[in-house]
């Protein structure tokens, strides 16, 4: 599971930035999800950094009121979420008091804590933080949120003895490892209930190694499963009980651990933001994708087409994923969910080989050929696979950063309808030709250099 970090501070000390480098992101709402506020975002790290969540926070003041009560809330749930915490403070502001307040309140938690000295380009590394030893936090990690510096020694301190241990997970090498993410009360604890089913379960509730996730492996139709539960502790005995609490970071971290991730959405509420939001990450991490809209039994006949075409207008970037309507109460269509779910996970780990990718990209030009560039015609020469879980596609050629994203978009529609690949995202990179002389100061011979030497004179005659 992956480790969590919280970034926590007063206000203006740079926290955002610092979640923007390390995620990627320009300050995008990751998850807007009930009982949290704006102020608090989810992101995962880039793919550069080693894999873990980052949360930012709000800043945290002395006698806070009204709106900042509410900021203070969330920063400090944000703390008991944490692996470790983050305290960002402002090296060109030297330590104030509500430094020191911050960092009374996260004493209290426990947590391990790293004392971040930001907007610490210019200044000298050993010295630019001396201020904040009286925070009593050890030594400060000198950065640059803004320009990026000193981010990687700061990720390697913050994830030292954190890394998850592959033996300390469940071995589930030969299971379709499956999350159930959602909103509260659209039926996702229902859902997993009605997939184990009491006399089917065919082994035990297994403990994950953080944050109370449960695997548990079952049986269905021949095909080994994992279900990760992402609604907290769950026991066999009380296997009937509804969830009680959503976490974002139980979401995030079983999305992480999946192959296919079932979206769950209430056929009787509207598709929100929030579920766009976290069905998109699933998709930026590659994961096989099925929209299960729950509680279709109760939805009068002439509103469906009305609640379908709300779907398409909500979700147009999760073209690839099937939508299933089913009632997890009445086990409506889960059977079919399941059968989608180990298509989409098949699909996913195909393997296509570089002779029929090929010809497939030929075809596809010979229907639509790429645009033209200043006058010349882009050219992709051939294709092979460059990776399975999400399927990915390298296509050679030249000019090919000038390749639109709909050409992209239209090679993505060929190649998932010609390989059946439903319920995957599929991504295509684009490489361009390597010239064999590249590098080479002269490639002629001595030979060869005379006689270009004496055609270049005879043609000045």
């Amino acid at each position: 599971m992956l480790p969590v970090l919280a970034l926590v501070g007063r206000p203006n000390v740079g926290k955002s930035t610092l979640f923007n480098a390390l995620t990627g992101t320009r300050d995008a709402l990751v998850a807007d999800l009930p009982g949290l506020t704006r102020d608090r975002k989810y992101g995962y790290t880039r793919a550069d950094f080693a894999p873990c969540i980052v949360v930012d926070t709000g800043g945290l003041v002395p006698s806070a009121d009204g709106v900042e009560r509410l900021m203070a809330q969330q920063s400090l749930r944000a703390v008991d979420e944490a692996d470790r915490i983050l305290f960002l403070v402002d090296v060109r502001e030297g330590c104030t008091p509500a430094d020191q307040f911050v960092a009374s309140l996260i004493r209290r938690s426990g947590k391990p804590v790293i004392l971040v000295a930001n907007k610490a380009e210019g200044l000298d590394g050993d010295t630019a933080g001396a201020d904040f030893h009286q925070l009593g936090f050890g030594e400060p990690q000198a950065i640059s949120a803004a320009h990026g510096s000193g981010l990687n020694g700061l990720m390697e301190r913050a994830l030292e003895g954190l890394e998850t241990k592959v033996s300390d997970l469940p071995d589930n090498r030969d299971r379709i490892s499956v999350a159930v993410i959602g909103r509260p009360n659209v039926g996702k604890s229902t859902l997993i209930n009605r997939l184990l089913g009491e006399e089917r379960l065919v082994a035990f509730d297994q403990p994950g190694t953080t944050r109370d996730s449960v695997f548990v492996p079952f049986e269905r139709e021949g095909r080994e499963y994992m279900l990760i539960d992402t609604a907290g502790v769950r026991r066999r005995a009380r296997v009937e009980e509804a969830v009680e609490k959503f976490s974002v970071i139980k979401a995030l971290q079983a999305v992480e651990s999946a192959n296919v991730v079932i979206g769950v959405v209430d056929a009787h509420d509207t598709v929100a933001d929030q579920d766009a939001s976290l069905f998109g990450m699933a998709a930026e991490r590659g994961r096989a994708l099925i929209i299960a809209v729950n509680k279709w039994d109760g939805i009068p006949h002439d509103k469906r087409e009305e609640i379908r075409t709300g779907l398409d207008l909500k979700l147009p970037f999760l073209d690839f994923a099937p939508v299933m309507f089913i009632s997890a109460l009445h086990g409506t269509g889960v059977g079919e969910l399941l059968r989608a779910v180990a298509h989409a996970y098949d699909a996913s780990m195909r393997e296509m080989p570089t002779p029929e990718l090929t010809r497939v990209l030929e075809q596809a030009m010979e229907q639509h050929q790429p645009p033209l560039v200043r006058g010349r015609r882009i050219k992709l020469r051939y294709a092979h696979q460059g990776g399975r879980n999400p399927p990915v596609i390298v296509i050679h050629g030249n000019q090919i950063n000038q390749v639109p994203d709909a050409y992209r978009r239209y090679l993505m529609g060929v190649y998932r309808k010609v390989f059946k690949l439903e319920g995957t995202p599929v991504r295509i990179e684009f490489r361009s030709d390597e010239n064999p002389f590249a590098g080479r100061r002269n490639p002629l011979t001595p030979r060869q250099r005379r006689s270009r030497s004496r055609m270049i004179k005879r043609n000045k005659r």
